[in-house]
């Protein structure tokens, strides 16, 4: 099948193909993926191309906060803030008591630092990601997750019924808009 290769300002290409029924699909490193994910994939590829480390992530007491693992927990691209998932967890790497809402709230906050500290606000969340260790907790959760943002809300997608680092209730990440 032949397809309309597409290559992104930070070196990515992907191939476009036709499909039945009007529909398009694409082939990406050999992986076949819906036309959605293209777009999504074409707009990361030229934003990455662009990102810049931040080195201003700190925790609440102000001291330094270093990454669980091999990522930073922010990147700046283009005019956009990627906060990585936050945990409900104290500046020491433990979980905060009480389950979902308590989780929450922590994550939440943690997100709001790093936000401020790149001169941006909640109220330019433009998009989270809640994932959820049980989708039951959705209404718990949303208790907490409202009280950050009182004004207009972000777009959001939320998933249950995975592995949360940590053995925690939730883990959360964000798109900011940053002059």
């Amino acid at each position: 099948m032949r397809g309309l290769r597409r290559t992104f300002p930070s070196g990515a290409s992907a191939v476009v193909f036709g499909a039945a029924h009007g529909t398009t699909s694409t082939r990406i490193a050999g992986m076949r993926t819906g036309w959605l994910r293209v777009v999504t994939l074409g707009l990361m590829a030229t934003l990455v191309s662009g990102c810049t480390v931040l080195n201003s992530v700190m925790t609440s007491s102000g001291s330094p906060a270093p990454p669980a693992g091999p990522y930073e927990p922010i990147r700046r691209g283009g005019g956009l803030l990627f906060v990585a998932g936050q945990l409900g967890t104290r500046d020491d790497g433990t979980l905060v008591a009480g389950g979902v809402q308590p989780e929450t709230r922590r994550a939440l906050e943690k997100i709001k630092a790093l936000v401020e500290s790149e001169g941006s606000t909640m109220d330019r969340v433009v998009k989270c990601t809640v994932f959820l260790a049980d989708i039951a907790e959705w209404d718990a959760m949303n208790v907490e997750y409202a009280k950050f943002f009182p004004g207009r809300k972000p777009a959001r997608t939320a998933v249950g019924g995975i592995g949360i680092p940590r053995m925690g209730r939730v883990e959360i990440e964000c798109i900011a808009a940053v002059e």
